[in-house]
């Protein structure tokens, strides 16, 4: 077989074909956003081909007039969409076309709940626009010819988005793609000319492309005359939405832009819009998200903003000029500085970008503090699906720092809630007069932090603590080392220091009692020398009747997880063991001259307390077996 003459039917996988079959029956509940997909795919080709051609123009073919045109045929039942772009070679048909859905079809059919509104909003976090036709067509026929290539290097694509799908050798004439839609009957009203218009206008007036459409007129001509000279004329405005004055842009303009280079189906939170002009010059259009994408944790995948040079497109993910923490946030960046024959690498290395990457951070964290502080509603929503992302900044950031830290929600036991609401500063706002420091405590969950025995002192004297649970926090905190010239204090790290929260009868009663019980933490230390670091009496207690306590300088069970998980040996330390004198039991096992019997009570007392601070029990057995012991004495 020759290459001239090379068919073949290829199958789509298994995970292709049932997304394939979702996609028709159930996602989409606006079918009409399949042009938008195709259009703004056109798009796409188009500035790849600007691209490409900065330092090859002979990709121009002796054409340099982008477009995208659009045709429909109401007797064949058909919708043509036709661009000038970069096209496709075999190759790149294959990989784009025949494997659906590449980086994530499994974990996207994984998503998939069942809820068409829910559901529908996937599909562009998974690059799997194209197949939005198969929703209106029963057959769909794609011709392609990459720029720079001979005539009859053209690839025919042809499928009824069922099992498989057909790939051939072609001749076309012109560079670039077309797509030839078959409607079913009962879509067949998508090959009109005011419909297809007001769809265009709809989702593609701020492309920078012209989107061509046959004259309306073109339909009274006869049929030798319309075969003849068919005049076509531009639908869509072809000016590039971020040059534009952003008060003469709408509102559903901006968010028809964002579904555009984001391919999300949901609108975005918020927006920024900026020209800067001075030393440096250029123009940032940035955008919140309102749904975290599939591959938000991983910190390798595609990230950044288009990256245009003087309205030439340059790349997609332009990584450089958003810090990773923020790597949720989409755009454009068009600037006038950054010389044309630009690559990753000189990015990498210009002065120019690290200033517009400095900017364009600070722009984008005055965006999240403007809408946390007028939208809170909103606000709230961002937190929910960025919240643990936005926690990487102060570690990777220590220029905005602070700024990052005003911008943190976190449980507290200001309110009866597991939810993150609370906000440094209204935390410090709340501060009592001689509260010194702001208080914290991390646990593996959320009623694991509100339920922690170190929270007892601070509950009788009514001092709020934050409340810590996501996996990320003990490593923020490690970089978060205070807030407006207020220190953070871990309540289950070191000794206990209220400051002038305590006065000082406190401190000689607490004096006191140390030296009272000093027999006592001397016999508990030699019997759990192996286990603990120190035995000593705890003040932080009301109710429980022993706690764990780890120095300053060690590391937390969070982190001692994180690096167990990773396949690392965390250091070895051990826990303080405090005791509270309060309590009846430890009042009870200062009379008890049983030593056995001490030893059990003593190591209940510990295992309970290594429970309560989320760590596993290095010998379950045999605390359930001293806890029975101890049970049955009761009982007799």
């Amino acid at each position: 077989m020759t290459t001239e003459t090379k068919q073949e039917t290829r199958g789509f996988e298994t995970e292709a074909k049932q997304l394939l079959h979702l996609m028709i029956h159930s996602l989409y509940s606006n079918k009409e956003v399949f042009l938008r997909e195709l259009i703004s795919n056109a798009s796409d080709a188009a500035d790849k081909l600007r691209f490409e051609a900065l330092s090859k123009p002979e990709l121009y073919e002796s054409d340099s007039q982008l477009k995208v045109q659009v045709d429909f045929d109401k007797e064949t039942g058909t919708v043509t969409i036709s661009d000038n772009g970069i096209g496709m070679t075999r190759e790149e048909v294959i990989s784009n076309l025949g494997t659906i859905a590449k980086s994530g079809t499994a974990q996207f059919l994984s998503s998939l709940s069942g809820d068409q509104k829910k559901d529908s909003q996937l599909i562009g976090q998974f690059g799997v626009g194209f197949y939005s036709a198969f929703i209106v067509a029963s057959n769909v026929e794609v011709l392609t010819r990459r720029a720079g290539t001979a005539l009859g290097d053209a690839v025919r694509w042809t499928s009824q988005g069922e099992a498989e799908y057909t790939i051939e050798n072609a001749e076309k004439k012109e560079r670039g793609t077309t797509i030839i839609l078959h409607l079913r009957k009962e879509e067949s009203d998508f090959a009109d000319y005011y419909r297809l218009k007001n769809i265009v206008k709809k989702y593609a007036d701020h492309i920078s492309i012209p989107v061509l459409m046959p004259k309306q007129d073109y339909e009274e001509k006869s049929d030798k005359d319309a075969t003849s000279a068919i005049e076509y004329e531009a639908i869509n405005a072809a000016q590039a939405l971020w040059t534009r004055s952003r008060s003469d842009i709408k509102e559903d303009e901006y968010v028809e832009f964002y579904k555009h280079i984001s391919h999300d189906y949901e609108k975005p939170l918020s927006w920024s819009h900026n020209r800067v002009e001075g030393k440096l010059e250029y123009t940032g259009l940035l955008y919140v998200p309102g749904k975290a994408p599939y591959d938000l944790w991983n910190r390798d995948g595609a990230r950044g903003l288009k990256l245009y040079v003087q309205r030439v497109f340059i790349m997609d993910d332009a990584e450089q000029f958003m810090p990773l923490y923020l790597r949720f946030i989409k755009g454009v960046v068009d600037s006038n500085d950054i010389s044309l024959n630009v690559s990753r690498e000189i990015l990498q290395k210009d002065p120019v970008v690290d200033s517009m990457r400095s900017a364009l951070t600070k722009k984008a964290l005055e965006m999240l503090t403007r809408l946390k502080k007028d939208e809170p509603e909103k606000y709230a929503k961002f937190w929910t699906e960025f919240g643990q992302v936005l926690k990487e900044g102060p570690g990777e950031d220590f220029a905005n720092k602070e700024k990052i830290a005003s911008l943190l929600l976190f449980a507290s036991t200001h309110e009866n809630s597991t939810e993150q609401k609370q906000s440094l500063p209204d935390y410090v706002a709340r501060m009592q007069p001689d509260q010194e420091k702001i208080y914290y405590v991390i646990a593996d969950s959320a009623n694991a932090a509100r339920n922690s025995p170190h929270l007892e002192i601070f509950r009788k004297k009514g001092i709020e603590v934050l409340l810590l649970s996501d996996r990320i926090d003990e490593w923020l905190m490690s970089h978060l080392h205070e807030f407006d010239d207020k220190p953070f204090q871990d309540i289950a790290r070191g000794s206990l220091d209220l400051g002038k929260l305590e006065d000082e009868t406190e401190k000689e009663k607490h004096e006191e009692t140390e030296k009272k019980f000093e027999s006592l933490t001397t016999r508990i230390k030699n019997y759990l020398a192996a286990a603990v670091k120190e035995v000593r009496i705890t003040h932080r207690l009301t109710d429980s009747p022993a706690c764990l306590v780890i120095d300053e300088d060690d590391m937390g069970a969070q982190m001692r997880r994180i690096m167990e998980a990773a396949g690392q040996t965390p250091p070895e330390s051990k826990p303080n063991f405090e005791i509270n004198p309060e309590h009846p039991l430890i009042a009870k096992l200062d009379m008890e001259k049983d030593e056995d019997r001490f030893g059990d009570l003593i190591s209940v007392l510990f295992d309970q307390a290594s429970l309560a601070e989320g760590r596993q029990l290095k010998d379950p057995g045999n605390f359930t077996r001293r806890l029975n012991k101890l049970l049955l004495e009761l009982c007799d």
